[in-house]
């Protein structure tokens, strides 16, 4: 069913939009949320979540894609479980390394006065993505958006996981840098 196809059965408030969104992007959110959680019931539990999400929040601009919408949804929802479970003394999966290897090159939380808001830093951040060679901005979306494993980013592009290590390396050495240019305290 086409992504229109289904915006429409959500806003007819129609149960089959949640079947429907299950069936075609139930493996691409559960993966998601399978990469940060590293645990099958939690991811099952988030990607369940997604949908009622979805349902109770689908936007007036009807998504004409709706794979960046449900997985912006997973992402962050997998997050909060995240930061839930590790609170706890659990966790496990690739969110806390990917975190880690941003660090370097993303403003800090302890000088309030100096940081520029969240939304703001990702603009930035998206319009150097814009700008990056089509392989690096590929890489870097598959480790730091969907925190896929290195050796994972390594197999779909055919690519020693080294590689891909110094791939994000350099893209995040760039990235520092740009969001210096712009002001951005890093």
């Amino acid at each position: 069913m086409e992504d229109s196809a289904i915006v429409a059965l959500y806003w007819a408030r129609d149960e089959r939009a949640l079947a429907e969104t299950a069936a075609k992007f139930g493996a691409y959110c559960r993966r998601i949320a399978m990469n940060i959680l590293a645990d099958a019931a939690d991811a099952e539990e988030c990607e369940n979540d997604t949908w009622l999400a979805a349902w109770n929040s689908m936007p007036e601009n009807r998504p004409a894609r709706l794979a960046p919408y449900l997985g912006r949804i997973t992402r962050n929802l997998a997050l909060d479980r995240h930061s839930a479970a590790s609170a706890q003394k659990r966790g496990g999966g690739q969110a806390a390394l990917v975190l880690d290897e941003l660090a370097e090159c993303l403003p800090g939380t302890a000088n309030v006065e100096h940081a520029f808001d969240a939304a703001e830093t990702a603009r930035h951040i998206s319009a150097f993505l814009k700008v990056q060679p089509q392989p690096a901005r590929d890489i870097f979306l598959r480790r730091y958006w969907y925190c896929d494993a290195v050796a994972d980013i390594a197999a779909r592009y055919g690519m020693q996981a080294g590689a891909v290590r110094v791939s994000l390396h350099r893209t995040r050495q760039r990235l520092a840098a740009y969001l210096r240019e712009q002001g951005v305290l890093v």
